[in-house]
Order: C-alpha cells, then sequence, then structure tokens
C-alpha cells in the first residue's frame, strides 16, 4: 500500500502529460484522417473519426488542379533562403556584441533589447514604404531582406558566446589568425548547438508567416503556401476533405524537421538557458 502512495504522484504526472499529449495531437490527427475521406465525408453527422475508405484523391488534386507544388516550392526556398542568410547575419552580429569592445556597444545592445516590445504590425507600414523605395515589392527580395536579421536570434547568439573564454580566440589571433577566419572556423563550430535552435526558430517563422507574403506579393504565381491555402479556402470553402489535405502538406515538413533536430534543439534551448 506504501508503494502505491509513492507511487501515485508520479502515475497522475504521466497520465496528466498523457491527456496532454492525446488533446494536441487529436486535431492533427483528424486533420490527416479527414483528407483521406471521400468527398463530404469529413461533414457528416455524427462526425467521422476515420474515412471509411482511404483515398488520396484530394492530394492528386492539390498538384494537379490547384498546382500546389509550385507554392510548395516558393515556400520552400524563401524559408530556406531566410534561415541561411539570418544565421549568418545573426551570429556575426552576436559574435560582435559577444566579443568586440567598441563605443556604445552596452547602449546599442539595450536599445535593441528595448525594441523587441515594439510589435512587429507597427512596423509594417514603413517597412513595406522602404522596400517600395528600393523597388522590392513583388520580388522575393521584398520577403527575405526584412527576415534577414532578428533582435531574438542576435540576443540568443550573443548570450551563448559570452560563455566562449576570450583567451581561446585570443591564442587564435596570435597564431596569426584574421577575425573573420575566427569567426567562420572556431566560433561558428563551438556554437553549433544554438545555430541549429535559431535555425529551427527562423524557419517555422518563415515557412509559416502568412501576413507579409500576403502584403508583399501580388503575383498569385509566387505566393507561398500559407498564401495559397487561404485563397484556396475562399474557393473550395464546401470541400473540407480539400482543405485539410492542404493543411497537412502545410504541416507536415515543419513536424518533419522538428522531430529530425529536436535533440540539438533541446541541447541548444538548455545551453544557452545555462550559459546566459
Amino acid at each position: 500500500m506504501s508503494r502505491i502512495r509513492r507511487c501515485l504522484p508520479a502515475l497522475l504526472l504521466y497520465g496528466a502529460l498523457a491527456a496532454g499529449v492525446a488533446l494536441t495531437l487529436s486535431p492533427l490527427l483528424w486533420m490527416l484522417a479527414a483528407s483521406l475521406m471521400p468527398i463530404g465525408e469529413a461533414n457528416s453527422y455524427p462526425p467521422r473519426l476515420w474515412p471509411s475508405t482511404v483515398t488520396f484523391e484530394h492530394y492528386a488534386a492539390l498538384f494537379t488542379r490547384l498546382d500546389l507544388g509550385r507554392y510548395l516550392l516558393n515556400s520552400a526556398l524563401l524559408a530556406s533562403a531566410v534561415t541561411a542568410i539570418a544565421l549568418f547575419v545573426n551570429s556575426m552580429a552576436g559574435y560582435a556584441f559577444a566579443k568586440f569592445r567598441f563605443q556604445g556597444r552596452d547602449r546599442l545592445f539595450r536599445g535593441l533589447l528595448a525594441a523587441m516590445v515594439i510589435p512587429a504590425q507597427v512596423a509594417m507600414l514603413p517597412l513595406f514604404l522602404l522596400l517600395k523605395q528600393f523597388g522590392l515589392i513583388n520580388t522575393y527580395w521584398g520577403v527575405i531582406v526584412p527576415g534577414m536579421a532578428s533582435i531574438f536570434g542576435i540576443f540568443l547568439i550573443r548570450q551563448y558566446l559570452l560563455a566562449i573564454p576570450d583567451s581561446l580566440l585570443d591564442a587564435a589571433r596570435m597564431d596569426g589568425a584574421g577575425e573573420f577566419r575566427i569567426y567562420w572556423s572556431l566560433v561558428l563550430p563551438l556554437c553549433r548547438p544554438i545555430l541549429v535552435t535559431l535555425a529551427i526558430f527562423t524557419f517555422l517563422g518563415a515557412w509559416n508567416d502568412f501576413m507579409w507574403p500576403l502584403i508583399v506579393l501580388t503575383d498569385s504565381s509566387m505566393y507561398t503556401l500559407p498564401v495559397a491555402l487561404a485563397n484556396l479556402l475562399g474557393e473550395h470553402v464546401q470541400d473540407t476533405e480539400l482543405m485539410m489535405a492542404g493543411s497537412v502538406l502545410t504541416v507536415l515538413p515543419v513536424m518533419l524537421l522538428f522531430v529530425a533536430l529536436q535533440k540539438y534543439y533541446i541541447a541548444g534551448i538548455m545551453l544557452g538557458g545555462m550559459k546566459g
């Protein structure tokens, strides 16, 4: 009896966690099941939890009739480009704030942190007008440029790099290494866990971004997957199964990416919290 009492808190905790996992996964599982249902079955009453007959016709329609493959490729290219450029720019800025001493460094960094409280929507109009002056509206660069650097990314890498001993960098300088060589060959390998963490954050944000591509891109052939899926909703509002198939295609790549890199993500978060 005493053993049961000792195990009871753990059992209750695991039971609550299992219930939370079930509640979290149930909408995703129904979305997948609905995408495989015949036409009209997802709207039946009582609602079905599993298709009576599994069909892939909705996925075929997305790629043949609605050309969703183009939008999937657009999202993949834009999210990958934003992630690669943001990692390079944020890591260089974080390295400068962590290891270089220049006048006004701390004041500038505090100013950047203060700017994090400003909602992104406030900056959309001036950013749009600025990009319009540069002729970047309705171009992929108009989507990429705003994501090339972020205050959060600079802060994350700067906090991580503060734990790297200055003596290690000084030894490389004494051996004749230049600053870019030190950054590329020494600093980047050392901060790989936090770079993977930032890459996941950046890729997810760019992949799921709806508002900014909708504002900047006017040519429908350049739409990203979330924007194209929203337009699809307006045209096929009754085709629930078709919409669920499009939602699966939107969610699946980022879920697979997170599952593949979750150990690096968790390591980066833990190390960043310990070293920050």
